[in-house]
């Protein structure tokens, strides 16, 4: 492909386009990750995690088509991505405030979080971007490049509804569950048993969607009682 001529253009213009249709779900995936950090922590996570994020979909882009036919892999990245989105949607602090190394280390579990979550939902996104590269090696670096800022944007701004609007917690891991159940289902290994007929294909995101959301509703309240529990209890004011 020539440099800078309409074909490049018209490609790169594609390459956004698929940017900002599916970077959705990696957003979500770092405002889920960052919102348990501290407020100062909140920002560097997002700029680092979504970094890293790009530096593992750089390398995997390589050699995502290969990736694509090892038999069960959208499968075991369905089933990992399940447990990712409820570990998000769990508090395992309790509700408690973080101190200071306790926060740091979250810091890195964010990260990690963030990377492999990215990593696993990317296999799709960098196949989309690869085949509109056309094998541009450059396309795929500027497709990469214009990633960050929809995804430290986009995670920036679902953080700050998080803290506005409690429920779109429920609604980020809906979409992650959604995700997941997607990758599952498209497995070559399973795909002929569960995408015909179309309207079981619904029922088992609907299935997958509930069973996320209430184990993680479950967990939380069983935390936040036993969390209570441990608290002192305070003493009774003398007469």
């Amino acid at each position: 492909m020539d440099f800078f001529n309409a074909q490049f253009f018209g490609a790169l213009l594609a390459i956004v386009a698929i940017d900002l249709v599916l970077a959705g779900d990696n957003a979500i995936v770092i405002a889920l990750a960052a919102r348990k950090l501290p407020d100062h922590l909140r920002k560097r996570a997002i700029v680092w995690g979504t970094m890293g994020a790009v530096v593992v979909r750089a390398a995997l882009t390589v050699v995502v088509v290969w990736l694509l036919k090892i038999p069960g892999l959208m499968l075991a990245g369905g089933l990992l991505l399940f447990w990712i989105a409820y570990k998000l949607l769990t508090d395992d602090d309790g509700g408690e405030v973080k101190e200071h190394g306790e926060a740091s280390t979250s810091f890195w579990v964010a990260m990690r979080t963030i990377i492999i979550a990215d990593g696993v939902m990317g296999l799709d996104n960098m196949l989309a971007v690869a085949g509109a590269s056309h094998g541009s090696t450059l396309l795929v670096i500027l497709g990469l490049i214009i990633s960050i800022p929809i995804m430290v944007w986009g995670s920036t701004l679902i953080l700050k509804l998080i803290d506005r609007f409690p429920i779109i917690l429920q609604l980020g891991g809906a979409v992650l569950a959604w995700t997941a159940c997607s990758m599952v289902i498209h497995e070559p290994m399973i795909a002929g048993y569960v995408q015909d007929p179309k309207w079981l294909s619904y029922i088992l995101h609907a299935v997958a969607i509930a069973a996320v959301l209430g184990i993680a509703a479950l967990v939380n309240r069983r935390n936040r009682q036993r969390a209570q529990e441990q608290r002192p209890h305070r003493a009774a004011p003398q007469t």
